[in-house]
């Protein structure tokens, strides 16, 4: 999806002009990979502009960087501030929310430990990640022919950029061959994830998605899906899903900051239909909460402008 560009960036502690947020052609992380970023968004909610879990986003970067030994300069208070104060200088309601951490220019080779770290977050106006068409009425997957890294190759639990070339080649080979997106097998052959989603399928009222040892990203959509399907008085369950299961499912759908609640109508060749009742019930509680009309659920509202 194109980015509508906006007046400023937020990079290493300082508000720059959007064009001049640059770095060098020998930046660390272009060349390997070595950075780790979040995804977040912000909602014009009813008290106005609020950020969806914006803490526990900036927690996991935080843990992504130790993982790959990178200290970021910054507490998670100044992360979560800067975000907010990004939002206000750049006038938005709603946004796409990018912070990145990375290794630097200054430093080649595998070694990156005196590579200086550098973190930057941009924002923009970004809609649904997979399409209106596919929010209200589905989309088709592909089961895909690559596999989710391992996590003895690759720690799944940091959300890591060089990671992510693995999801490219799932992406695309999903739209090659006439899907929307696809659906990743771990390396003993149960479901994993999407290349940029988590997972879930119901089956028999029971609310059923993969475990974190399938080589997930444990996603805080994910976390926030689970308790408003457990609150709406249905068994969540994480256990590993077989291929028949997920062509057997009675509904499944997508989770994640991009995809928010993304329904799947079709798998392969199987066809599913439209959303199901329970699907509808836990995206209309979702998109219920993050526009702030349900105040049980306001801990995980951070308002962009305090009273």
């Amino acid at each position: 999806m194109p980015i509508e560009q906006v007046e400023k960036i937020w990079m290493n502690g300082k508000l720059v002009n959007w064009d001049d947020a640059k770095i060098h052609v020998l930046t660390h992380a272009l060349h390997y990979g070595s950075g780790v970023f979040e995804g977040i968004r912000c909602y014009n909610a009813a008290k106005g502009p609020a950020v969806f879990r914006l803490r526990d986003h900036m927690k996991r970067l935080v843990n992504s960087g130790k993982i790959y030994r990178m200290r970021i300069p910054y507490t998670i208070d100044e992360l979560c501030n800067a975000t907010k104060d990004l939002i206000k200088a750049n006038r938005l309601r709603e946004c796409y929310i990018r912070p990145i951490v990375y290794r630097g220019y200054g430093e080649m080779g595998l070694n990156p430990l005196d590579a200086p770290v550098e973190t930057a977050i941009a924002v923009w106006p970004w809609g649904t990640y997979l399409g209106e068409e596919g929010l209200k009425n589905g989309i088709k997957a592909k089961i895909s022919s690559f596999r989710r890294i391992p996590p003895n190759a690759l720690p799944s639990s940091a959300k890591a950029t060089g990671q992510y070339i693995n999801s490219i080649l799932a992406k695309l080979e999903a739209l090659d061959s006439g899907y929307d997106e696809a659906i990743m097998l771990d390396s003993r052959g149960f479901v994993s994830e999407g290349p940029g989603e988590n997972i879930f399928i119901v089956k028999n009222s029971e609310v059923l998605t993969p475990p974190d040892h399938a080589s997930i990203l444990p996603g805080i959509t994910r976390d926030s899906v689970m308790k408003i399907s457990a609150e709406l008085g249905y068994e969540v369950k994480k256990i590993d899903i077989s291929r028949d299961m997920l062509y057997n499912a009675d509904e499944a759908f997508y989770t994640g900051t991009a995809a928010e609640v993304t329904p799947i109508r079709r798998i392969d060749g199987i066809e599913m239909g439209k959303p199901g009742p329970i699907t509808r019930k836990i995206q209309d509680k979702f998109f219920d909460i993050v526009k702030g009309k349900d105040g049980r659920y306001e801990d995980w509202l951070d308002y962009v402008y305090k009273d």
